[in-house]
């Protein structure tokens, strides 16, 4: 799985993420965020009801992979109020001893082991590439070794492949959505159903913690941050979700080509300028075993 034509892969993967995407080091700790975030402590964890229904998959698509557009009927079911925290996912490991595939690549010695950071121009030279594979970033040392997530605990848990996602939610008695079950509760969500940029942008400014300015050359922090946020930093869509537009891209159920997956939702590395994803239609597809400091997940249940 982790041989020399996924590290081939691999790098690919990271080149691509370059071009498409950008993102500062620097994220919110919980006492920043404390003054902004709209998340009561006794609702983290929550799961709001998405009822039975339809929509337009694929509405008013940009890029080619987003077509066709189609009426799709969805059942019912739970889905959690915002992205799995470093928190939970640190609850989950303690209890089960779990070791993600990031830091079992670092056990195992192999060549092609660790995970993807983004290097802010700030840290790094002209030259240098700004995406590197750090054997040291775990969901634990998100920016490598030295790092920790003591201090933030409400920030999206990141660093973690499919497959750790799906543990996770296995463990608490559910599931990753399908592709489709996500696209269907965003666009429920969305201040204007009308408007597939409204769970970004509004008449007053950003929604959702997505990249302001030009990028990569600046995130000018319009929205509050130049990284990741705590979860629930951003005022609940119409459904009650927090950050299911823009913070980090999730992880789905569903194939997106072999040896990918769907990633849905953009993060706060998306740009007006470049990669305009932070729309409920907008899908990525991403290597199945590959992590990184802004891909995480959230959760579903089913309804019985």
């Amino acid at each position: 799985m982790w041989n020399s034509r996924k590290a081939a892969a691999r790098s690919v993967v990271i080149a691509i993420a370059a071009v498409l995407c950008g993102c500062s080091p620097n994220v919110a700790t919980e006492d920043d965020a404390a003054g902004s975030c709209y998340l009561d402590a006794g609702d983290v964890g929550t799961f709001v009801d998405v009822p039975t229904g339809s929509f337009i998959k694929g509405a008013s698509p940009i890029y080619p992979e987003e077509s066709p557009s189609l009426r799709i009927q969805v059942s019912k079911f739970n889905i959690q109020i915002h992205e799995v925290t470093n928190a939970q996912f640190a609850a989950f490991v303690d209890a089960t001893g779990y070791v993600t595939q990031a830091e079992q690549g670092v056990l195992d010695g192999r060549p092609d082991a660790g995970s993807a950071v983004f290097r802010h121009p700030d840290e790094r030279s002209m030259n240098a590439a700004p995406w590197v594979l750090l054997p040291g970033a775990t969901w634990k040392t998100p920016e490598g070794p030295g790092s920790s997530v003591t201090g933030l605990d409400l920030l999206p848990v990141v660093h973690v492949t499919k497959h750790d996602a799906e543990a996770y939610a296995k463990w608490i008695g559910g599931r990753l959505p399908s592709e489709i079950e996500w696209e269907y509760a965003a666009s429920l969500g969305l201040p204007d159903p009308d408007d597939q940029f409204s769970g970004a942008y509004g008449d007053t400014g950003p929604r959702a913690n997505t990249w302001q300015g030009i990028f990569p050359i600046a995130d000018t922090g319009k929205d509050g941050f130049t990284g990741a946020a705590a979860v629930g930093c951003f005022e609940s869509d119409r459904l009650g979700l927090h950050d299911m537009i823009g913070n980090v891209w999730e992880w789905t159920a569903t194939p997106f080509d072999k040896g990918t997956h769907t990633l849905k939702g953009g993060s706060y590395l998306c740009a007006e300028n470049f990669c305009r994803r932070y729309r409920p239609a907008a899908r990525h597809p991403q290597e199945t075993d590959f992590s990184s400091n802004h891909i995480g997940f959230r959760v579903v249940r089913d309804v019985k």
